[in-house]
């Protein structure tokens, strides 16, 4: 018997990281899992993994800014499964840089990105996780993915930190619209620290984040070195997050709406 067994989830970027490790652990605990990401064949990778362990997916391309698509695969999350539960807003791009040096280009970019495509799926996911359930089940649950960035500035990171920092809030303020409309979904906010994703291969354009990183007593963007200096002294794992994720998506969590669940080794504990 999973924690959220019948229950349908809808995860973005779940084609690695952090969303993958979401997509199956909500799958193991008995959930539906409909999987989106632009990166086509490691989404389906996703979903292949899903079903070999005995669970239900369905996997869609999909970017997140396109207003369009999320209406359309939300009405296909509803049509093949009949029913929304669990949105869970992962999809996310980092981009360092000096704030005198970035591009406006970059900046919009990030910002649509980690936060346009977090407003867009909970504003065309909620009416459907408003709808009746033919179980009877009410309400549901937004997790949206922040980070400690989303807590605390870091030189080099303005843009991903502006980013994030709003997904915290946004996700305050939709809880509060969500328990004055007295509809049972809580929506609430993940921040984790370093974790060991591909995301690190990506995210240092022109050495400024290793350079903010160097005062930290990091010598290289390898996570493991970087996660040395947090207070545990090693990287978290994808499935870290994702065990977060699951208690949030599930009825343990009931009495927890706009807060933030920090998953970090202790990063902002100083």
């Amino acid at each position: 018997m999973g924690r959220i067994d019948g229950r349908v989830a809808y995860v973005t970027g779940a084609a690695s990281g952090i969303g993958r490790a979401a997509a199956l652990a909500l799958a193991r605990e008995g959930a539906g899992v409909f999987l989106t990401d632009i990166d086509m064949a490691g989404g389906r990778e996703t979903k292949a993994m899903i079903e070999a362990a005995g669970g239900k997916a369905e996997f869609r391309g999909q970017d997140v800014v396109e207003e369009d698509r999320w209406a359309e695969l939300v009405a296909s999350t509803m049509r093949l499964f009949g029913r929304l539960d669990i949105l869970v807003n992962n999809a996310g791009i980092g981009l360092s840089g000096l704030v005198t040096e970035m591009t406006l280009a970059d900046w919009n970019r990030q910002l649509a990105i980690n936060m346009t495509g977090v407003f867009l799926g909970t504003k065309h996911a909620l009416p459907a996780m408003r709808s009746p359930r033919p179980d009877g089940h009410v309400g549901g649950s937004i997790i949206n993915i922040s980070s400690v960035a989303g807590l605390g500035g870091s030189a080099g990171m303005s843009g991903y930190c502006a980013s994030k920092g709003g997904v915290r809030l946004f996700s305050k303020a939709v809880a509060m619209e969500c328990a004055a409309a007295r509809d049972g979904i809580r929506c609430n906010s993940v921040h984790p620290g370093i974790i060991d994703t591909p995301i690190w291969t990506k995210i240092d354009s022109g050495g400024v984040l290793m350079a903010a990183l160097a005062a930290q007593g990091a010598n290289s963007i390898d996570p493991a070195i970087i996660a040395a200096a947090a207070p545990v002294g090693y990287p978290g794992q994808p499935g870290d997050i994702a065990d977060g994720i699951v208690f949030l998506a599930s009825d343990e969590s009931r009495y927890m709406t706009g807060s933030e669940l920090v998953i970090d080794g202790g990063w902002t504990a100083h």
